[in-house]
């Protein structure tokens, strides 16, 4: 509407009459234009003349039509996961086990704790499933709870205390899902997999979690009889995908729905935070199948009681095994069982076992280790010891644990 002057810049005053006159002017046409807006606008926006917010943000909006409020959207959501899901979920059970109560106070039989199992078998009107030992043990009674609800009696066919693995048996006309196998050695870290189980008991059960593969043949030490002491390293894979009581015997996935793991434990420690294992289903699976046929895994024996030698006082290391000075470690002969490998191939009380074919053998774990894992009865084992401060060896046979 004009300049704002600067009265010394320009030497120019208003005079009283004059400024007047301008201000009733300026006032008479802002009210007019006041009143051409206000008479205009509406009628300009009807006929979309002038532009409007939200045209600018691409939104359309029909005129004098209401738009609907709290509609529901249904989405059909497949993804690699789901399809994976599908195709294992209604393998994995519920598995019950019952133990009795106390006769004397008139107590009946009661579940003891519940966990899950896999489906792995299906032949003529039986079906098998796996799971873990501890899952079991102890049972009088066990129930399977299928995907659907039913449940059916269970027969243990086979356990074994070493891997933590179990098959129970059950009737298959209720059965119409059987989980296919995998290649656990296959297996990448960060692959991503899923457990499915039954966490916290049957009101969870086939719960799906979501993780990768966080490690490869992890070795965790294990008390097997509970006297603190550890009697085994279970090699097993970890995964963070979330493993809670309830989950163990369940089903670890991979992305093509094939079970690659048995999921058997987790580490559980206030600063510990996403460990779940699992027995990988390459191990696992030559054990089920001793389990189902022959109820037991027959692993070979040498015949003898053991103990370690970093467990004996340096006195008795030096005076009574008479071991040279290097030496430290081991397994010493306790006892020798007569007619076994053992006794056969000529081993003593206090004989001091270092090394097995060519496996350096550090103490017990070590030993049972490689003769679990490495030899089956009836193979040949070189046996390498010390006797009186001299290194020796023999060759043995080794037989079945249940022959001797």
């Amino acid at each position: 509407m004009g300049y704002y002057d600067d009265d010394k810049a320009n030497g120019r005053y208003q005079r009283g009459p004059r400024k007047s006159g301008y201000f009733l002017a300026s006032l008479a046409g802002l009210i007019i234009g006041a009143l051409l807006v206000i008479l205009v606008l509406p009628k300009l926006a009807d006929y979309n003349v002038l532009p409007n917010e939200q045209e600018d943000k691409n939104v359309q909006i029909e005129p004098n039509k209401e738009q609907p409020k709290g509609q529901e959207v249904s989405l059909n959501v497949t993804t690699d996961v789901t399809k994976a899901v599908d195709k294992a979920q209604d393998a994995v059970v519920g598995i019950t086990n019952i133990q009795s109560g106390s006769f004397w106070e008139g107590e009946s039989a009661q579940p003891a704790g519940t966990g899950s199992g896999v489906i792995y078998k299906k032949t003529g009107d039986k079906a098998y499933v796996v799971t873990n030992n501890h899952v079991v043990q102890g049972a009088q009674q066990l129930e399977v709870t299928l995907a659907d609800g039913t449940k059916v009696p269970a027969k243990l066919r086979g356990t074994d205390i070493w891997s933590d693995l179990a098959v129970v048996e059950i009737d298959g006309k209720n059965v119409k899902k059987v989980a296919e196998f995998g290649d656990s050695d296959a297996l990448k870290a960060g692959e991503p997999v899923i457990a499915i189980g039954n966490p916290l008991g049957l009101e969870f059960s086939g719960s799906v979690t979501q993780g990768v593969i966080s490690g490869l043949e992890r070795a965790i030490p294990v008390d097997i009889n509970g006297d603190g002491e550890v009697d085994w390293q279970a090699e097993v894979l970890q995964t963070d995908a979330a493993i809670n009581p309830g989950n163990s015997g369940g089903a670890l996935v991979n992305i093509g729905g094939q079970v690659v793991g048995i999921n058997s434990m987790k580490i559980a420690q206030q600063s510990v935070e996403g460990i779940g294992l699992s027995i990988p289903i390459n191990f696992a699976k030559p054990i089920i199948n001793n389990l189902e046929t022959k109820g037991k895994m027959v692993r070979p024996a040498m015949g003898v009681t053991l103990r370690n030698v970093n467990e004996i006082p340096a006195y008795h290391q030096q005076e009574t095994l008479k071991l040279p000075k290097n030496i430290t470690d081991g397994a010493m002969v306790e006892q020798v069982y007569p007619n076994t490998p053992a006794s056969k191939a000529g081993l003593q009380e206090f004989d001091v076992i270092v090394q097995l074919d060519n496996q350096k053998i550090h103490d017990i774990l070590e030993l049972r280790k490689y003769m679990y894992n490495k030899k089956k009865v009836g193979d040949k084992m070189e046996i390498h010891f010390y006797r009186n401060g001299k290194l020796r060896k023999e060759t043995m046979t080794l037989t079945s644990e249940e022959a001797l």
